[in-house]
Order: C-alpha cells, then structure tokens, then sequence
C-alpha cells in the first residue's frame, strides 16, 4: 500500500461472511488474547521497575532509554526497532480483531490481514531534540482522537449488529475503523516508536 506517510496500516477487507457466533461473543472470545498482550505488558513494566526504566510504562515497548540514545548517541538499535515493530504488529492484529474487522484469532507472529508498515529510521535525518516535546506536539491529535473514538465505538457497535443480521462488515464503516486505526498508529510512531519526525498529517485517509 503506498502512502506519503511512511507509518501506516491496512486490513484486508473480508470477502467472504464473517463468523456470527465469534462475533456475538467477541468480547468473551478475545479474552485469552489479551491475556497475553496484558501480560507482555506487565513483564516489560515489571522489567522497567527493576532495571531503571528499560522500557515505557505500561505500553511495553523499548521508549524512554530510546529517547537518551537518540538524544545523547542519534542511535536507534536495531533489536529495540524489532521489538517495537513486532510488539505493534501484535498490538493492531488484537485490535483488528476486537474491532471485528477479522474474525480469525490474532496470531502472535504471523501478519494475518493486519500490515503493518513502520521503516527502520534514518538517523541521518531524525532530529535528536525532537523527542522531547513530540507528547506535547502531538496533543492536538489526541484530542481529535477522542472524539473520533467515540464515533468508533458508535460505528464498531453497529457493525457488530449488521454482521450478526448479515454476515458481513459494512464496507463505509470497515474503511472509517481502519481510517482511525491509521490515524492512531502514525501518532504511535510518531511520538513513542519514534521512526520518524514528519509530523502526522489531520486526516483519515490513507
């Protein structure tokens, strides 16, 4: 999927019926899931507590010591790009599917329908000041964020009717979920994965 932002996702739109009985009780059936994204979380905080804060809290992802190496070494280590990434990935499949935007599980490695494109930094060209006022760059994003999460929910409900009566996702709503789900994840790498400092753009559209 090309696009000028160099973070983004997609999801395959479902050509075929989805699952009614998953979908009817699909905030039962993502529970194992989100056992295990909650407890990749909670071992990276526990980690961060014990080692002096090797990761962001409560987010599971490589954050504040990546700050300092850019700040003080403008060094990205490959391995804390990797856990970044896959951690991402993870993240958006389990969303995908709580979203009902697919009904197949969310596998831990495999890409699925979800993809996920997040480039390995150039550090040439990332400013190593940047990342201390990204969070306060980003607040207006945030805000906008809210109210359209709201309009989400509001739209993930409906879908869930339509797919029990029909079988499928209606294709206007799957577009605005993902739509959103695009808009958070270039916020996401951004201001915490911090791939890049071109400034997220105020849009919906790929």
């Amino acid at each position: 999927m090309a696009t000028e932002y160099p973070v983004n996702v997609s999801v395959d739109y479902p050509d075929r019926k989805l699952n009614r009985l998953t979908t009817f009780f699909r905030l039962f059936t993502v529970i194992p899931i989100l056992i295990i994204l909650a407890l990749l979380m909670y071992n990276s905080f526990s980690f961060s507590a014990k080692e002096g804060g090797s990761t962001a809290i409560g987010i599971g992802l490589v954050f504040l010591p990546l700050v300092l190496m850019i700040l003080f070494r403008k060094k990205y280590p490959g391995w804390w790009y990797d856990w970044n990434l896959n951690m991402t990935k993870f993240i958006y499949r389990v969303n995908a599917y709580f979203y009902l935007l697919t009904d197949v599980y969310p596998s831990t490695d495999e890409e699925q329908s979800v993809h996920v494109e997040m480039p390995y930094p150039d550090m040439a060209s990332l400013n190593r000041w940047l990342p201390l006022v990204k969070w306060i760059l980003v607040i207006p994003h945030i805000i906008v964020l809210c109210f359209l999460g709201i309009a989400a929910l509001v739209v993930i409900i409906i879908a869930w009717f339509a797919i029990l009566f029909t079988g499928n996702y209606p294709r206007g709503m799957f577009d605005f979920i993902v739509s959103y789900m695009r808009w958070c994840i270039r916020i996401y790498g951004y201001a915490l994965i911090l791939v890049t400092d071109k400034y997220p753009p105020f849009s919906l559209s790929a």
